[in-house]
């Protein structure tokens, strides 16, 4: 290892980077997750004393693992003044610094994706030195964008949204080489900004996208399988960031707040939990096996069950008022969309179980969802079945087959149900209410229709179909195509 380095730890299924900043036998971790352990074991092989843990916001879209790094290291925790964290931190206000081995690390106070962001400027006291060389822009100055403003209430969300524009464009007068090292990027519901081609930034539809591994050092050093750059410089920001290239402060604002999709519901728990300190769990929990009868006893005591096998294979056959919910990247991130926080859940794991459970496991204590975790049903649907207990089945279609259903049904109307987050192009004649909203506007939806779910791509049509299938409604899921190639077709 050089005297200095910066090495990024990309979670890509929440669309969020980390950082390990060491210098010597020095360390800081700026922004970790929950499942920080990896980490800190490659810390300790390499001989590395992490000092401090620097949080850049308290965040709404993981649960931090600031206080699992202090279990295991000692380090001091140190973020934002304005934070009001519940338990023992360092609290940084303007100019406050820290030293890491030969770098110090200055806090500079950048409100607008929240009240109290704080971005963090690194400072290499080397021979020439006390120069800027990277700066850790949290959710203020992305690469390609900046951080949406909306996150803390409709209320504040315009006075944030000026507050960030004077926050990054103060960060983009930093001399041009200095690394922008942002903690949200693609795939963040953070984050806006527009897609690269061909690739929706929303992790929920991303059937394709296989389940991030544990966090490493150097896993990924400027792009995290989004094919969107993670990190940059100030210079490249400056000239071709378009959140900089604003006109003024009043087209900022209005391009910041103009369509905003919806926030996981997960999102309102994630703050009140970060600033109160998650529970420290010192590593991973384990996953009980469950028998038939001891599932049925946690549904009689309202646990949810969520069939993690893939989409086809849930549909074919599954337990009754299951979630279809496959076992990818996006696998925890669409349970915080549709499951409330503390709902006790059961999962039907696909083969390899004991990889396919400490996958999930990782996935849902990263955003605190392990707390109510019951269990695994060993022997899966086959072990249900010969219980004497039912399955149940889902009907499911490939997208070409929505036109000519739309047209056969005589006497109950199709109805096409559009549950992206961003219904663009919007579909002529679909009902859109994103997969977030869905649970809370089942009970208002007209119960003489048969309805069809469609999304990007098949991932959140599956989830969206169990809802209304529980819900006692007739529904097919569209899980091949979606909705860009059926609106050539509308």
């Amino acid at each position: 290892m050089s005297r200095n380095t910066v090495e990024p730890v990309t979670t890509a299924a929440l669309g969020d980077t980390s950082y390990l900043l060491a210098s010597g036998d020095e360390a800081a971790l700026i922004d970790p997750q929950r499942d920080c352990w990896p980490l800190l074991a490659s810390c300790e092989a390499r001989g590395l004393r992490v000092r401090y843990v620097l949080e850049t916001h308290v965040h709404n879209d993981y649960l931090s693992g600031a206080l699992e790094v202090r279990a295991v290291t000692g380090a001091t925790v140190a973020g934002p003044a304005r934070a009001r964290y519940g338990f023992d931190h360092l609290p940084l206000a303007e100019g406050d610094e820290v030293a890491v081995g030969g770098l110090r690390v200055q806090a500079l106070e950048t409100p607008g994706h929240t009240a109290e962001h704080t971005a963090y400027l690194v400072l290499d006291d080397g021979p020439g030195g006390g120069h800027p060389v990277a700066v850790f822009t949290g959710g203020s100055l992305l690469v390609g964008s900046a951080g949406r403003t909306d996150l803390s209430g409709p209320e504040r969300t315009a006075e944030l949204a000026r507050a960030q524009y004077r926050s990054i464009r103060r960060l983009s007068r930093l001399p041009d080489g200095t690394r922008v090292l942002p903690t949200h990027g693609a795939g963040s519901s953070c984050t806006i900004g527009t897609p690269p081609a061909g690739r929706d930034l929303a992790p929920s539809d991303g059937g394709a996208e296989p389940s991030d591994p544990a966090p490493r050092p150097g896993a990924a050093t400027g792009a995290a399988g989004t094919g969107s750059a993670r990190t940059s410089t100030v210079g490249d920001q400056r000239r071709a960031n378009p959140a900089l290239l604003a006109a003024d402060e009043d087209a900022f604002v209005a391009a910041r707040l103009g369509g905003l999709p919806p926030p996981p519901a997960y999102y309102r728990w994630m703050s009140p939990l970060n600033r109160s300190g998650p529970p420290v769990l010192g590593g991973p929990p384990h996953l009980l096996p469950l028998t038939a009868e001891e599932v049925q006893e946690a549904v009689w005591r309202g646990a949810s069950v969520i069939d993690a096998r893939d989409r086809r294979t849930y549909a074919d056959a599954h337990l009754p008022g299951s979630l279809g919910d496959e076992l990818d990247g996006s696998f925890a991130a669409l349970i915080g969309e549709v499951v409330p926080l503390g709902t006790p859940l059961v999962l039907v794991l696909p083969e390899p179980v004991a990889d396919a459970a400490r996958e999930a496991v990782v996935q849902l204590l990263r955003i605190g969802y392990d707390a109510r975790l019951v269990g695994q049903l060993a022997g899966g649907v086959e072990r249900w079945q010969a219980s004497g207990r039912p399955l149940a089945a889902l009907r499911t279609a490939d997208v070409s087959e929505v036109p000519g259903a739309r047209a056969a049904v005589p006497g109950r109307p199709v109805q096409v149900l559009d549950v992206r987050p961003d219904p663009d192009p919007p579909l002529p004649g679909a009902l859109a209410i994103a997969l977030t909203e869905l649970p809370d506007r089942i009970a208002g939806l007209p119960p003489d229709r048969e309805y069809w779910t469609v999304c990007g791509r098949g991932r959140r049509a599956t989830v969206a179909a169990g809802l209304l299938a529980a819900a006692g409604l007739p529904v097919t899921a569209v899980v091949s195509g979606g909705a860009p190639d059926l609106a050539r077709w509308l």
